[in-house]
């Protein structure tokens, strides 16, 4: 009798914790942390301005997910995360300065912080079952900016760095894209405005940014 105790106890335990685990998967949330590194393509760049090396971008952060269909297949997801951009180029000074008989092209780069609050609309055709699926995530996000950095290098004027956060703009918004199967996720962000503040800068400066890369979620 105690033998046949012991075996139904143990089965019974078995059940609860099956019982207990289909619960769980079937109120799955998915893809609740994020990690993207892209190359930054800048866009409206004024003359005389070149990009060199790889202009870096990288974010991380964490998003709720919020099904809101039954089979859990669409969902919406607010999040808060950080973005750094090092953005390089080769600048003519002749060509944004007072006129010169000497033409002085800068190396620099500048280094860029942010908190971002992204908000995405998903689809995924992911299970309980599985977590390797197909997804599409369409998304706006605006960024608060924490810092800005301009580290240059030039033949008359030697090296520095420049503290350039009050000529920035301090938002800085716009939309992207994410899709792809399982862990390999292409992904594009468009800005919507200037990285430069125009009322702040010598000349009007409407550089806004391209960042297209590889996108990863986990959880």
């Amino acid at each position: 009798m105690n033998k046949i105790h012991y075996i139904l106890l143990f089965l019974s335990t078995i059940g609860l914790a099956q019982t207990e685990v289909k619960v769980a998967d079937s109120l799955f949330r998915e893809d609740q942390f994020y990690i993207s590194i892209s190359y930054n393509l800048l866009q409206n760049k004024p003359s005389d301005f070149s990009q060199y090396s790889f202009s870096s971008g990288f974010t991380a952060g964490f998003l709720r997910d919020f099904p809101i269909s039954k089979n859990r297949h669409w969902s919406i997801a607010p999040g808060l995360g950080y973005a750094y951009n090092n953005l390089k180029q080769n600048i003519n000074i002749q060509a944004v300065s007072l006129p010169t008989t000497t033409p002085d092209v800068v190396r620099s780069s500048i280094q860029l912080h942010y908190i971002e609050m992204p908000l995405e609309i998903r689809w995924r055709n992911a299970t309980p079952e599985s977590h390797k699926f197909w997804r599409i995530h369409a998304g706006f996000k605006a960024s608060y900016l924490l810092g800005g950095k301009f580290n240059y290098e030039s033949d008359l004027t030697g090296t520095g760095t420049e503290n350039i956060k009050n000529v920035l703009n301090k938002f800085q918004y716009g939309v992207y894209l994410s899709f792809g199967f399982n862990t390999w996720n292409p992904y594009i962000y468009y800005g919507l405005n200037p990285i430069f503040d125009k009322n702040k800068t010598a000349i009007e400066n409407n550089v806004s940014a391209l960042n297209i890369g590889l996108k990863f979620y986990i959880l």
